[in-house]
């Protein structure tokens, strides 16, 4: 059985899909802080069967150790943490506890019940630049802002921890930006307020629930001002999480270091790029305005994927068309069953 902490959440929930589509049982682990209970409903219409659920958080050892006495887990994949770049500046102490301290009481429990297999759920944000290029795992590391040096704290925790105990299976990958929805329209990416990520906020305001969008900055070093991003279909995201788990059960020969891969398409599209791909998924006008730069945000930056490909065998195979017209499809049946988006 495989646990994935924060699998209520937004990538969480769509890997959850990959793995039990694949023949794997799960467990979640989730405190719901960014997330809502009825996603496990949507779960069980999409998988073979409903995943377990514990509600509870990773900064409870008890909760923890319950969990791991109760299913017989073999794996953790671990997302279950904050996310948002610019509200990590306003709060960073929330985010230093969430995402390390969180890590590290998980990584302690794992200890305690013997299982050492680990994914881990980083970002491309721990990347120091330059960004004039597409971006190796053998870059320059150092964040700008505490979401991104939260999760390369965490890195550099597991690369000290395989280097003590070399029979550790573990995988950090680096997102790019997730976006899209599942096919069927039943999940998605379903914030708590007002979403801090692109996507979601476009389907808010050509559904009419939002008057227009803030574009951060358009007075970038890029060909129309604003920020140029590499966009993953979460989906293609989900199914790396696959590859990855597959490849550490299965490999042989054991590294005395994390595996380090970047998940992205390689290609990079600015703010107006998608809004203009969004509105002709969706046959929507999309308002607009534009606003200061936000804090810790920067010009570019895109992935070099080759890596994960040579590793396991993994690409992106969605295109941007596929991610708004999944977003939109998710927006509509999410507004037609009185779930808010």
């Amino acid at each position: 059985m495989i646990l994935v902490t924060g699998g209520t959440g937004y990538i969480g929930s769509h890997t959850c899909v990959a793995l039990m589509n694949a023949g794997y049982h799960v467990a979640i682990l989730d405190n719901l802080c960014n997330s809502r209970i009825e996603v496990l409903n949507r779960l069980a219409r999409l998988c073979p069967v409903r995943p377990d659920f514990v509600e509870g958080d990773v900064r409870d050892p008890s909760v923890l150790d319950s969990v791991f006495a109760r299913y017989p887990i073999s794996a953790v994949v671990h997302f279950a943490g904050l996310k948002a770049v610019g509200d990590s500046v306003k709060n960073p102490l929330a985010y230093y506890d969430n995402n390390v301290n969180g890590s590290v009481q998980l990584l302690r429990a794992m200890q305690r019940a013997n299982v050492k297999t680990f994914v881990f759920s980083s970002t491309a944000t721990v990347y120091a630049g330059p960004f004039d290029e597409a971006l190796r795992e053998s870059d320059r590391l150092g964040a700008s802002q505490p979401y991104g040096h939260s999760k390369l704290v965490v890195e550099e925790i597991l690369a000290d921890l395989q280097s003590a105990e070399p029979d550790w299976r573990i995988a950090c990958l680096r997102y790019f930006n997730p976006v899209g929805a599942h096919e069927s329209g039943l999940i998605g990416e379903s914030p708590l307020g007002a979403p801090n990520n692109l996507m979601p906020y476009l389907a808010q305001v050509a559904s009419g629930m939002r008057e227009f969008l803030n574009v951060w900055g358009n007075d970038y070093a890029t060909p129309d001002g604003t920020g140029v991003r590499d966009y993953l279909h979460v989906m293609d995201l989900a199914e790396a999480h696959l590859a990855a788990l597959h490849h550490l059960q299965t490999v042989t020969s054991l590294s005395t270091k994390p595996l380090t891969l970047n998940l992205g398409t390689g290609q990079g599209y600015s703010v107006l790029e998608v809004v203009h791909a969004f509105e002709q998924a969706s046959g929507q006008k999309i308002g607009r305005q534009f606003a200061p730069r936000r804090a810790g945000d920067i010009a570019q930056y895109w992935a070099d994927p080759g890596l994960a490909k040579q590793v396991l065998g993994w690409q992106a195979k969605r295109g941007l068309q596929e991610m708004c017209a999944d977003t939109w499809r998710w927006q509509l049946h999410s507004a037609k069953d009185g779930e808010p988006s």
